[in-house]
């Protein structure tokens, strides 16, 4: 058999997406962290925010003077510098900055509530000046500890976030290693995450934590966006509603016109209809990331330990109401739409009714006019043929005195009161072949 080259490609054209969808599944590749390590977790709101602005800033970065926008087209980028490596990621609402650093000495496992900004290999407020709105930032450390006692090693982690409250879990089926946080905000404006794992964990593996974790707390914070607006919400809708009633009672009970109910249900129809349109996204976009959240957390496939919240039990009894408030809330709003589309369509079948017998009631007036216009004209027709008789005798008295008058034995009188019988037969059977002729559909 004859070999081909490597370049034969024994298929059709490719499809103009093939390439890039395939590579989708390649776009965000997890970081490979070698323990122990220090990841620096920053997401801001990219409203209004440019590519070529997050390009200028990264270029701030030493030696990437030459990167330019182009660089950043596949909305990934990860940069290696000497000693530390800078992950940018853009998403359709934020943008994401992940440095992973070595762990300075000073914050090892044991020491209580360790201070780690001024350990940070960036160059100075080159976190201050990144382009956006800060919605996220987290310090992530992850270092080698001993898992047999799981409670001895979270004992040393509630000493390392500061004596807080910790939620905290054992991950993966075989416990390979152990989260700790407590969720609290510091005066840096960071939260704080520990990760524990044993020495023989792969740098792949490390990276998926990281990636977990972090993702976890990101759209869980995204999730959390529509909450204050389903809040702001609750009294438009309690407002909306109560009007509805009211015009669903007066349509029962025939309290008022159908203008006024008319003018008030489109006004509010307007008002549901661009409380949908403003918000309609931002519950979609809720649900899209409280599914992330559900889905990474099972992804940890988190082991409790004894007396301590799991990050999924955490989420469950804080997170849960308020998703479940937006969804309510959602559902409010689009079952209000409904029932005002419901409300406008029996308006709209009291109206057609009402102009039914409107219609009815005008044709019927009608119809007496025909009636009465037949009658009048049947009078009038009757005079018709009197006065036509009439003349038409007139005339043949004049004839019979003009043949008297030449001598011929005639009585005009006689002869016009003789002729009357047959001119009135003559000109109602006249009459009559011009109505049936009007009335022929030839």
């Amino acid at each position: 058999m004859q070999s081909q080259p490597t370049s034969y490609r024994p298929l059709p054209a490719d499809d103009a997406l093939r390439i890039e969808l395939h590579n989708e599944v390649h776009a965000r590749p997890p970081a490979r962290i070698r323990l122990p390590a220090l990841v620096v977790f920053v997401a801001v709101f990219n409203d209004g925010i440019s590519r070529e602005q997050e390009c200028e800033h990264l270029r701030s970065l030493p030696g990437q003077e030459s990167l330019t926008p182009a660089d950043l087209q596949g909305h990934f980028l990860r940069l290696r510098l000497p000693g530390y490596t800078l992950k940018w990621e853009r998403h359709t609402e934020f943008s994401r900055y992940s440095l992973v650093q070595p762990l300075p000495e000073e914050a090892r496992l044991g020491t209580r509530d360790p201070e780690l900004l001024s350990h940070l290999v960036l160059p100075a407020d080159w976190l201050a000046s990144i382009p956006g709105r800060t919605f996220v930032a987290i310090k992530l450390i992850m270092l080698h500890g001993d898992l047999s006692e799981p409670q001895q090693t979270l004992a040393l982690a509630r000493t390392w976030l500061g004596e807080h409250t910790v939620v905290a879990s054992q991950m993966g089926n075989n416990g390979h290693s152990i989260v700790a946080t407590d969720f609290m905000l510091r005066d840096s404006g960071f939260e704080r995450m520990l990760v524990v794992a044993p020495p023989e964990t792969t740098e792949t593996r490390a990276g998926r934590i990281s990636q977990r974790l972090l993702e976890i707390e990101t759209y869980r914070l995204m999730a959390l966006r529509g909450l204050p607006v389903a809040k702001q919400l609750g009294p438009l809708l309690a407002e909306s509603e109560r009007q509805l009633a009211d015009i669903t009672a007066q349509l029962e009970n025939k309290g008022a016109t159908d203008q006024a109910l008319l003018d008030t249900l489109v006004s509010l129809a307007a008002g549901v209809e661009r409380a949908t349109a403003e918000h309609a996204y931002r519950f979609a976009a809720t649900r899209a990331y409280d599914a992330l959240v559900v889905q990474r957390i099972a992804e940890l496939r988190e082991q409790p330990i004894p007396g301590t919240q799991t990050i999924g039990e955490f989420m469950q009894r804080r997170l849960s109401p308020a998703m479940g408030t937006v969804a309510a809330t959602a559902q409010r709003l689009a079952s209000l739409s409904e029932r005002i589309s419901r409300a406008s369509a029996l308006l709209r079948t009291r109206v057609d009714i009402a102009t039914e017998v409107q219609n009815q009631q005008l044709l019927e007036k009608l119809t007496r006019g025909q009636e009465m216009q037949l009658r009048l004209q049947a009078t009038v027709e009757g005079l018709s043929i009197a006065a036509i008789s009439y003349y038409v005798v007139s005339l043949l008295l004049y004839l019979g005195k003009a043949g008297k008058a030449a001598g011929l034995p005639i009585n005009p009188e006689i002869l016009a009161g003789a002729f009357i019988p047959l001119v009135l037969w003559g000109a109602w059977r006249t009459t009559r072949r011009i109505h049936e002729k009007l009335r022929s559909p030839d």
